[in-house]
């Protein structure tokens, strides 16, 4: 909750807003019912001679309507501000239309999380590395079963699925170290299903993208292997990806039993 409220990013900002703003609408209902039943419970005490007391009192339409208006226009705002924002916030939608997005490629494991960058050849487990103030477009699916990648302080949870893809953008406006979780229960790893999002400067991120040659290949054997340990933790480095390995896993061609 506390990386929800210290938000690293457009997305995680404009979230912020939304919870700020929906708990304000709430409480202006929730504070004055809490006010008036106390007040009339005070009020309408039996000692309370002043109180006038109405049994034959049956119905009011100015109290009717002062009843019904008041959640009426509740929900209206609330509505509103969920429209408007599920337009603004679609994770689909370009963050910067004018600027060239980092294509990532995650993949969810069971019980761990493979990032691939296809520009740039290379790829990496349960540690994304990312150059901060660039917008991420995320293409997103998973080896098994149903999951969900959520970095809090990035703001937007979203699924993966089995055979099919889902889109998020997101960017990190600052340099530093971002946790991510697993947001869907999947399996007994679950709660060790965690990974790190490193922003870093642009020119340290060509930096380290520049020295990943050296590292192993990652190939349908090496991603077959991830993808049958059935562990969490750990990371890794690849310093190439077979071509049309994101293709192949989405469309489950490749083998994960083990």
């Amino acid at each position: 909750m506390i990386g929800v409220l210290d938000p690293a990013g457009p997305v995680g900002a404009g979230e912020r807003i939304i919870l700020f703003d929906s708990v304000a609408i709430m409480l202006a209902i929730v504070i004055p019912v809490i006010a008036c039943t106390l007040f009339f419970a005070w009020w309408f005490r039996a000692s309370n001679g002043a109180a006038r007391y109405l049994p034959q009192w049956r119905y009011s339409g100015r109290l009717e309507l002062l009843v019904w208006s008041i959640p009426a226009l509740t929900v209206l705002f609330l509505g509103g501000i969920a429209w408007e924002s599920a337009h603004d916030l679609d994770p689909a939608k370009l963050l910067q239309p004018a600027a060239k997005p980092l294509e990532v490629q995650v993949v969810s494991l069971d019980w761990q999380w493979l990032f691939i960058y296809p520009e740039q050849h290379a790829a990496t487990l349960n540690r994304l590395i990312i150059p901060a103030g660039t917008p991420i477009h995320f293409q997103l699916t998973s080896a098994t079963v149903m999951n969900s990648f959520f970095v809090p302080r990035l703001g937007s949870q979203i699924y993966t699925m089995a055979g099919m893809t889902t889109d998020l953008n997101l960017r990190a406006d600052e340099p530093g170290e971002y946790a991510g979780i697993s947001a869907q229960f999947s399996g007994d790893g679950f709660s060790d299903m965690r990974f790190t999002v490193a922003a870093v400067p642009p020119a340290q991120f060509e930096a380290w993208v520049s020295t990943m040659h050296d590292a192993p290949t990652l190939d349908a054997a090496a991603y077959a292997a991830l993808a049958a340990g059935h562990t969490s933790g750990g990371s890794a480095t690849y310093g190439s990806v077979a071509e049309g390995l994101f293709r192949d896993i989405v469309q489950m061609r490749l083998k994960v039993g083990g």
